[in-house]
């Protein structure tokens, strides 16, 4: 009997640990040091968050699946604030997920708190210029 408790705990943990490596949100860009934020004449797109964060982890294929939609015409950044901690405290965020959304020029034109849509995210895209 306590032999098959612990395969049993052994299999829990290892479908725990693969469902967890499959929706953390390694997605996207990922932020890394000296990374120029917003990208240099390109509409971006920073996503504050956290590989924890259930919203966060609900929007990393969204964001994977727009990163290569937009290549080239728009930058889609994930920046973890487990491990830059300070650069997204400089953005000023209240909670994560945040989304701020650059324009050309640099400048932040929208910003958003919690989960965003896909839907959501390409439409303030094409009020941003981009197709």
């Amino acid at each position: 009997m306590k032999k098959n408790v612990i395969v049993a705990s052994i299999i829990l943990t290892i479908l725990i640990s693969v469902a967890i490596a499959y929706l953390a949100p390694a997605c996207a860009k990922d932020f890394s040091p000296g990374m120029k934020i917003p990208v240099k004449g390109m509409v971006t797109i920073l996503d504050i968050g956290a590989a924890s964060c259930i919203p966060c982890k609900m929007m990393a294929p969204i964001l994977e699946k727009l990163e290569k939609k937009y290549d080239g015409k728009a930058a889609v950044i994930f920046l973890d604030v487990r491990y830059h901690k300070e650069t997204a405290i400089s953005f000023g965020i209240n909670g994560i997920p945040t989304q701020i959304f650059y324009d050309k020029k640099g400048n932040e034109v929208y910003r958003h708190l919690g989960y965003m849509s896909e839907d959501a995210i390409v439409a303030q895209f094409k009020k941003m210029g981009v197709e």
